[in-house]
C-alpha cells in the first residue's frame, strides 16, 4: 500500500494541462520533449552500459567459458525484450505510461544496487530486478513521446529524430564509462582493482537515479498523458489492480532468476511462445478480409527476416564483446583506448554522425523517385551486416606479432553495420501499425518485441557455436571466431538479396501500406 500511494503522490500532484494545450505547441519540439529526452538518455546509458560488459564480466569474473557466457547474454537479452511485451501490456491496461515507467526505474535502481554490493553473489538477482524493470521501463517512454503530437503532425518526425539522438548519446556515454571504469581504464587510480566492477555497476544505480529524478521533475508538464487507464474509475478498483502489478512483477524475480541462470529453461519458454503466437494469429486470420490477411502475410515477412538480422547484428554485446577484449590491439585513429569501449560505442557514434545525412539522401532520391521501397531498405540492411561481417572476417589477416587484430580494422566494420541499421530504422514497429488490423494490433506489437527478444536468443546461440576451445592456441582461437563471422555474412547476405528478390511480392501483399 505504503509502495501506491508513493507512486500515486509522485506521478498525480500536477497535472496542469490539457492534451489540447500540449499538442498545440509553437515551434519544432514541444518542451515536454526535453524531459522525455534526458530520461530516456540517462536509461539507455544503463541498458548498453551493462550490455556492452555483461557478457566479459561473466566470462572474467564467474570464469564461465566464452560458449556459457554467450548462451547467458542471449537468455538475459531475450528475457529484456519478452518483458518489454509483457511491461507494454500492463501500461496500457493498468497502470498507465507514468506509473509503469516509474515503477520499472525502480527496479532498475534496486537490481544495479544489488550489483554494487556484491556482482558475483548477486548476479542472477540482480539481473532479474534490471529485466523485469526495464520491461515496464523501455516501452513507455517512447509512447508518451508519440502521444506528444496529433495525428499528422508533421514535426512529429524531428521529435522522434531528436529523441533518437538521446538514445544514441546515452549509449555512447554508457558504452565508454562502464567498462572504462570496470576496466580501470577510467578512475583507475581512484577504485581500488578488487572493487573496479563494483563501481561500474554503481554507475547504472547512480545514472538510473538520475533519470528517475528527472522523470519526477518534469512529467508535470505532461499533463494527462500517460495516466492509468483507471483514473477516473473507483479508488479501491484501481488500487487492487496496480497492487496485482506490483506484487505480481516482485513475486516474477525468482521464477526469472531461474530462467537466466538455467538457459535450458529459456530454451522451453522461446520453442512454446513462437509457435503459440503464430497458431493464435493463424486462428484470428479466419476473421479478416482477404486483403487485411495478405497484410498481415507481409508483417509476418518483416518479423521472421527482422530475427535473422539482430540475432547477428547482436552479436555485439557477446561473441564480439569477447573478441574485442581478447584479440584487439588498443590503437583507433592514433588513440589509445580499450577496444571494448569501441565495440561498445561506435555503432552508436556512428548513427549519431550519419542518420540525418543519409535521411537526407533519403528525401533526394524520394525527389527524384529513386528512393528504395521499405522491402529493399529492409534487404539493404542485410547486405551491409553481410558485409561488415566480412570485413570481421578479415581481421584473421591484421594480426600482429603480439597475437592482437586491427583495431582500425574492426571499427570501420562498425561502421558498415551501422549503415544496415540505418536502412532498417524507419521501418519496425511503425510498419507493424500500418499493416495490422485494428483487432490484432496489440498481437502483432507483440509479436514484434518476441522477435526481437528470438533475436537476442539466436545471438546467445550463433555465438556459443562460434566459441573457440578453451585449450586452443590465440591463433587458432581467433580463426574460429573470425570463420563463424564468415558463415554469419553469408546468411545476411543470402537473406538480403532474397528479401530484395521478393519484395515485389511482399509489396504486393502489402497493398496501400507504404
Amino acid at each position: 500500500m505504503l509502495t501506491v500511494n508513493i507512486v500515486n503522490y509522485l506521478i498525480y500532484y500536477t497535472v496542469n494541462k490539457t492534451l489540447e494545450e500540449i499538442q498545440n505547441f509553437e515551434g519544432a519540439y514541444p518542451k515536454q520533449l526535453l524531459g522525455l529526452f534526458f530520461s530516456e538518455m540517462w536509461e539507455r546509458f544503463c541498458f548498453y552500459g551493462m550490455r556492452g560488459m555483461l557478457t566479459i564480466f561473466m566470462a572474467s569474473q564467474l570464469m564461465m567459458p566464452d560458449k556459457q557466457a554467450n548462451l547467458q547474454y542471449g537468455a538475459t537479452q531475450a528475457w529484456v525484450y519478452a518483458f518489454t511485451f509483457i511491461g507494454g501490456l500492463f501500461a496500457d491496461k493498468i497502470l498507465g505510461f507514468k506509473k509503469s515507467l516509474f515503477w520499472g526505474g525502480l527496479m532498475m535502481i534496486v537490481g544495479s544496487i544489488l550489483l554494487s554490493i556484491d556482482p558475483k553473489t548477486f548476479f542472477f538477482w540482480g539481473i532479474s530486478f534490471i529485466i523485469v524493470g526495464t520491461g515496464f521501463f523501455k516501452p513507455n517512454i517512447s509512447s508518451m513521446v508519440g502521444k506528444l503530437y496529433k495525428e499528422g503532425d508533421s514535426r512529429r518526425d524531428a521529435g522522434f529524430s531528436l529523441f533518437y539522438a538521446g538514445i544514441n548519446i546515452g549509449a555512447t556515454l554508457g558504452g565508454i564509462l562502464m567498462i572504462g571504469v570496470a576496466k580501470g581504464a577510467i578512475l583507475g587510480s581512484l577504485v581500488p582493482e578488487q572493487l573496479r566492477w563494483n563501481a561500474a555497476f554503481s554507475l547504472v544505480a547512480i545514472v538510473m537515479i538520475i533519470s528517475l529524478l528527472t522523470f519526477v521533475l518534469t512529467h508535470k508538464n505532461l499533463g494527462p498523458i500517460g495516466l492509468s487507464p483507471f483514473e477516473n474509475a473507483e479508488k479501491k478498483i484501481t488500487k487492487w489492480y496496480e497492487y496485482f502489478v506490483y506484487f505480481g512483477s516482485l513475486a516474477s524475480i525468482p521464477l526469472i532468476m531461474v530462467m537466466v541462470a538455467n538457459t535450458h529453461y529459456t530454451d522451453i519458454f522461446m520453442y512454446l511462445i513462437g509457435p503459440f503466437s503464430l497458431l493464435y494469429l493463424f486462428y484470428q486470420m479466419r476473421n479478416f478480409t482477404k486483403t487485411e490477411n495478405h497484410k498481415l502475410i507481409a508483417a509476418l515477412c518483416f518479423i521472421i527476416f527482422s530475427v535473422i538480422f539482430w540475432a547477428i547484428f547482436e552479436q555485439a554485446g557477446g561473441s564480439l564483446s569477447l573478441f574485442a577484449d581478447k584479440y584487439l590491439n588498443n590503437k583507433v585513429l592514433g588513440l589509445t583506448v580499450l577496444p571494448t569501449q569501441v565495440n561498445n560505442s561506435a555503432n552508436s557514434i556512428f548513427v549519431i554522425i550519419f542518420a540525418a545525412p543519409l535521411g537526407l539522401l533519403w528525401v533526394w532520391l524520394s525527389k527524384r523517385k529513386l528512393e528504395p521501397n521499405t522491402v529493399v531498405k529492409f534487404g539493404l540492411g542485410f547486405i551491409f551486416l553481410g558485409l561488415a561481417n566480412l570485413v570481421y572476417f578479415s581481421l584473421r589477416y591484421f594480426v600482429g606479432s603480439d597475437g592482437l587484430s586491427s583495431l582500425n580494422v574492426f571499427a570501420f566494420a562498425y561502421f558498415i553495420v551501422t549503415m544496415g541499421e540505418l536502412c532498417l530504422s524507419p521501418i519496425g514497429l511503425s510498419i507493424m501499425t500500418k499493416l495490422a488490423p485494428a483487432k490484432v494490433q496489440g498481437l502483432m506489437m507483440g509479436m514484434w518485441f518476441l522477435a526481437s527478444a528470438y533475436g537476442q536468443y539466436v545471438a546467445g546461440l550463433f555465438g556459443a557455436s562460434i566459441s573457440p576451445d578453451e585449450n586452443a592456441t590465440v591463433m587458432e582461437k581467433i580463426n574460429t571466431y573470425t570463420s563463424g563471422y564468415q558463415q554469419f555474412a553469408w546468411y545476411a547476405l543470402i537473406a538480403g538479396v532474397v528479401l530484395i528478390a521478393i519484395s515485389p511480392l511482399i509489396r504486393k501483399l502489402m497493398h496501400d501500406v507504404k
